[in-house]
């Protein structure tokens, strides 16, 4: 994932900040509970498509 791109993204729903998991291939909003997955390069938006993060993934 390109820096300046993650530094331009934000998550859909609260607007905030997203964070780069390389090891599932996703970006993470902690403020929604929500991972985005990138598919083939192509971070993938929609909130019909994250998948909700459990406690464990938000103490980390």
């Amino acid at each position: 994932m390109d820096n300046k791109l993650l530094e331009l993204l934000v998550c859909p729903v609260t607007k905030g900040p997203l964070e780069y998991d390389r090891e599932k291939a996703e970006l993470v909003s902690r403020s929604a509970r929500l991972a985005y997955p990138i598919r083939e390069g192509i971070p993938v938006l929609l909130e019909m498509e994250a998948r909700t993060l459990t406690d464990a993934e938000l103490e980390r």
